[in-house]
């Protein structure tokens, strides 16, 4: 106990994640995000129409519910690609960080000693355009710490790979 130290962190010294160089997210992904909005809305609109259909009642607000659905429509296309924009994806030595967020941007920093598995993981759409989502958990939770979707599947196996090295490395 007599050597026992206990310094002040100068904390205006530490590095900042803010100046790291966020990669974007495929530009192709959009294309998923846009067709997966759309194919909803689609569905929702087909089940609002036969409720209309078979609802005399409700045909009387039609307008209003029409001018209701393309209003939200509009909003979550605008809510989507601010969403798209703002997503981007680090690897530096010692972790990975992931930066999201609409209204408040949130960037996730996780340690690679942390680093429990990664999968990889890849949607009809995403497949079809070649893309697919990495996961990268830690230990104590049953869902993903950072899920990158986004990234082209040759680029997602390798980060996959390095993640995959690095819990290796720890063992």
């Amino acid at each position: 106990m007599e050597n026992f130290s206990n310094e002040t962190i100068d904390t205006t010294q530490l590095p900042k994640f803010e100046e790291v160089q966020f990669s974007v997210l495929h530009s192709d992904y959009w294309k998923v995000s846009l067709l997966n909005v759309i194919i909803f809305f689609l569905i929702a609109g087909t089940g609002l129409g036969l409720l209309l259909f078979f609802n005399r009642e409700l045909l009387v607000f039609a307008v209003e519910i029409s001018v209701t659905y393309f209003v939200l429509l509009s909003v979550v296309l605008l809510l989507s690609r601010i969403s798209f924009k703002r997503k981007g994806f680090a690897f530096r030595t010692h972790d990975v960080l992931f930066r999201y967020g609409i209204i408040a941007t949130n960037t996730v920093v996780i340690p690679y000693n942390r680093v429990q598995h990664v999968a990889l993981h890849e949607g009809l759409l995403s497949r079809y355009f070649g893309l697919a989502k990495v996961e990268v958990f830690t230990a104590g939770g049953s869902s993903s710490d950072i899920e990158i979707p986004g990234i082209k599947k040759e680029q997602a196996e390798n980060i996959k790979q390095l993640l995959m090295g690095k819990i290796q490395k720890q063992l």
